[in-house]
């Protein structure tokens, strides 16, 4: 894949590149491009897809914190929603922009704020201590299917209140359908869509209906703040929706990234192990050295500056997170190394402001209850084959990784 950088810049001043950030070969191993990104120059130009690209954490953080300038209610992905039709009804917390955003984030910003989710602890921790106890058992297994699916799919789907009948089968093809369509409508997208409408679709929208919860779930709860009036009747069911695809992929990516990168660096997992009160703060660095998410879009609302280049009004700009996290201006020399000791504080792995992930309290308290239960127990996590990349345009994370685990 050719990706050099144009002579030719454009009238905004910024340097073009063909770089392609969703092809295979990219998604790879993304890091050594992100590198490139970041040496064009703050800003540049992404020919292939007529949107501007930022790679460095200095330029990403302000942009996610100004919603009015930098909007999200034209859509995340590369499709402009004030523009063309959207090919599904946005979301009402995502992909709106204050003051309607405000509403809808209250009340979710609620049921998952941190005194809220820290109720679920109990839960998660048994429920963590008993996948343990089975994968140990195995000694070898898969960590994607065994373990880094296994666990949301329980402890989160029945903290939102859904039925457990078909979870396995479609709750993981619904969330990556969202995740795509925040890229360009590519093959990649187009099959996954084909899939989640082969049934996910429907069962989403059937689970989610307020006869289907359970009466003390999160699910339950958002019809309730709308019985009170916080939410209209039909806004329920779609954050529900929202919901499901907020807390689960996530955190299923997240811990796929923590088991790979405790296998390669086992001196940073002897740190853990010896300290299982560290736990946090390791997935911190997680999160940091290998995002959950690694590109999205906003919009811009006007003519604007950034970093010297202008751009107009109604012009996507897709944000590198993953490049901003590895950016050795924001974390020095050794930003490509993993390090569990790092304060790794101000990672953009769930974004910044207002639109940060909604999800990302209750990832952060699933990979940290795992990896603190991981840690009492394992001394050792090998490696046991190549791991296979999960393609998606928005989020990495992997469909199989083969390992063997060590008890303590």
């Amino acid at each position: 894949m050719n990706t050099a950088v144009t002579v030719e810049r454009l009238e905004a001043d910024a340097p073009s590149t063909d770089y392609d950030p969703y092809a295979n070969e990219v998604l790879d191993d993304p890091y050594p491009h992100y590198e490139m990104l970041r040496e064009l120059g703050p800003v540049f130009y992404l020919t292939k897809y007529k949107a501007y690209g930022i790679a460095r954490h200095a330029e990403i953080d302000p942009v996610l914190r100004d919603p009015a300038t930098f909007c999200s209610s034209a859509g995340v992905g590369l499709a402009n929603f004030h523009t063309t039709t959207p090919w599904r009804k946005p979301s009402i917390i995502l992909e709106v922009d204050p003051p309607m955003h405000a509403r809808t984030r209250k009340v979710m910003g609620g049921l998952l704020s941190p005194a809220s989710i820290n109720r679920m602890r109990a839960m998660f921790e048994r429920e963590a201590e008993e996948l343990v106890d089975r994968v140990l058992a195995k000694g070898r297994f898969d960590a994607v299917t065994d373990l880094c699916e296994a666990y949301p799919l329980r402890v989160f789907a029945d903290a939102v209140g859904i039925p457990r009948e078909g979870r396995d089968k479609y709750l993981l093809p619904y969330g990556d359908m969202v995740f795509n369509a925040f890229g360009p409508v590519n093959e990649r997208f187009k099959a996954c869509l084909a899939k989640a409408q082969d049934g996910a679709i429907d069962w989403i929208a059937e689970v989610c209906k307020r006869e289907n919860l359970t009466p003390d779930g999160l699910g339950m709860q958002l019809y309730k703040a709308a019985d009170e009036g916080l939410l209209e009747p039909e806004e329920a069911p779609m954050l529900v929706r929202t919901m499901l695809s907020a807390g689960l992929d996530t955190t299923v990516f997240t811990l796929c990234n923590a088991m790979l990168s405790f296998s390669r660096f086992p001196d940073q997992w002897d740190l853990v192990h010896a300290n299982p009160s560290m736990s946090r703060q390791a997935l911190e660095e997680v999160l940091r050295y290998e995002s959950t998410f690694h590109s999205f879009y906003r919009t811009t609302t006007r003519e604007v500056e950034v970093a010297g280049v202008r751009m107009p009004a109604e012009q996507k700009v897709c944000v590198f997170i993953g490049s901003a996290n590895r950016d050795p201006r924001r974390w020095g020399e050794t930003a490509d190394k993993f390090d569990v000791t790092r304060k790794a504080a101000g990672n953009l792995a769930f974004g910044t402001g207002i639109h940060g992930c909604a999800g990302q309290m209750i990832a952060r308290l699933e990979g940290e209850i795992v990896l603190a239960a991981l840690a009492r127990r394992v001394k050792r996590i090998h490696l046991e084959g190549k791991p296979v990349i999960h393609y998606n345009n928005s989020v990495r994370g992997y469909t199989s990784m083969p390992v063997r685990v060590e008890a303590a």
